[in-house]
């Protein structure tokens, strides 16, 4: 699948300090070994609506994240993926009585123009889950071989055929130290578990389940619903969860250094994605488990039922600028959790405008401390508010000088690639 195309970036004189990061599943700060090459997986959106301020802001995050390697010197493999077959695109599909694929493709473009816009650099390979059902396919047959996975007979009118993990089962063959068991992710309890896995697309009361807990792999074709050919799993689709982990041990090492994606997706996503690459490979799918909070507006939760979404689209359409809004995202630490107000808007903007002010009257010689500053702040743990804070007082600073010398001329110039650089903020 077509991808954006990422803005250069521009170099910088020296390098990032050994990066920290929180790593969800051990449940602390950790350091991330230096590499020459650094992977990453960040799962992508479900095209059924466009882009709001949580998708924004989880981009965002990780696209911090391949700043920071591409600084400290690494090549960075970086995968996303897009659901383009799931039941909340074929609901939407039916409720304004579009083609599922058509809301798909206009969805997935929108997307882009929104990521480009906000300077977010492209993923290497962009697949879509129609487009690796090929692969899906074999790995669900491989688990069902093994024993992991298993057909329920259809009931209540349900064909026969639907195929499910089994979570114990996948347990008790992993028997490594660093072998997955339920939970090693998340963390969570059985009770939180199924309280989450209602929630987020799970069916935990579905007839025929071995565990309450075991997710989907593949739906055999129901009447009315688009499929694909399965080999012996039949005509049908796949699960969500599958679908990443495929995509990710295709075209990223194993294991990758970091899986990302919000905090939502930490369970059932994550959970079961790590259960099913440790069946199909024997190995974890990824080192370090990255995740960015959760964004509401005007300090309620942000959610489609209330009608409540912040869209990057309509900001844009408004005339905002989408360097204001990139600001107004990165002035929030990424694991935290926070509200969009006017109020933080306003701020990013005024904060824009300071920042490029302050360029055309930079003092000399203050370049090379800043850039120091803002890398000190990124390698821990991906401080953004702390570099911004470091780009506020260069600023203040600058325009007290106002020195306006050929030597400042060319420290501003620095100074606007540095923050373009690590930040993604055009100047």
């Amino acid at each position: 699948m077509k991808s954006w195309i990422s803005r250069p970036v521009p170099g910088l004189p020296g390098s990032l300090p050994p990066l920290r990061l929180f790593d969800t599943a051990l449940g602390r700060v950790v350091d991330i070994a230096p590499q020459p090459e650094q992977s990453m997986y960040v799962c992508g959106i479900t095209p059924y609506d466009a882009t709001h301020m949580g998708h924004a802001a989880s981009y965002v995050a990780f696209d911090l994240l391949n700043r920071a390697w591409r600084d400290a010197g690494s090549k960075v493999s970086y995968v996303q993926n897009v659901t383009d077959i799931d039941d909340p695109l074929l609901e939407r599909a039916n409720a304004t009585n579009v083609d599922w694929r058509e809301l798909a493709a206009s969805q997935i473009e929108l997307f882009h123009t929104d990521m480009d816009a906000l300077n977010v650099l492209a993923p290497d390979h962009y697949i879509g889950a129609v487009e690796a059902i090929p692969d899906i396919v074999p790995a669900i047959e491989k688990l069902i071989a093994d024993g992991v996975a298993y057909r329920v007979h259809g009931t209540d009118g349900e064909p026969d055929g639907d195929v499910y993990y089994d979570v114990e089962a996948a347990g008790k063959h992993s028997s490594a130290t660093d072998a997955w068991t339920l939970g090693a992710v998340s963390g969570l309890g059985e009770a939180e578990m199924m309280e989450l896995f209602a929630e987020r697309g799970g069916d935990p009361a579905r007839p025929g389940k071995r565990q309450a807990l075991d997710p989907l792999l593949w739906r055999v074709a129901r009447e009315g619903e688009p499929s694909w050919p399965g080999a012996s799993l039949g005509d049908g689709r796949p699960g969500w969860h599958i679908e990443c982990t495929v995509i990710a041990q295709k075209y990223l090492p194993a294991p990758f250094t970091v899986q990302g994606g919000g905090s939502d997706l930490v369970f059932p996503h994550h959970e079961m994605g790590a259960g099913h690459a440790y069946s199909l490979a024997g190995v974890p799918l990824a080192h370090h488990y990255a995740h960015s909070g959760m964004v509401g507006l005007d300090g309620e939760k942000m959610s489609k039922s209330k009608g409540n979404l912040v869209l990057v689209s309509k900001l844009r359409a408004a005339g905002e600028e989408p360097a204001a809004i990139r600001l107004a995202i990165l002035a929030h630490h990424y694991r935290s959790d926070w509200s969009w107000t006017d109020d933080g808007f306003a701020a990013a903007k005024d904060r824009l405008a300071t920042w490029r002010k302050a360029v055309t009257r930079a003092a000399a010689g203050s370049a090379a401390p800043l850039i120091a500053a803002m890398r000190a702040e990124l390698a821990k743990d991906l401080n953004a508010p702390g570099a911004l804070a470091a780009v506020d007082r260069w600023a203040a600073e600058s325009l007290r000088n106002q020195t306006g010398s050929a030597a400042s001329s060319a420290d501003g110039a620095l100074v606007s690639d540095a923050v373009n650089a690590l930040l993604g903020v055009e100047l």
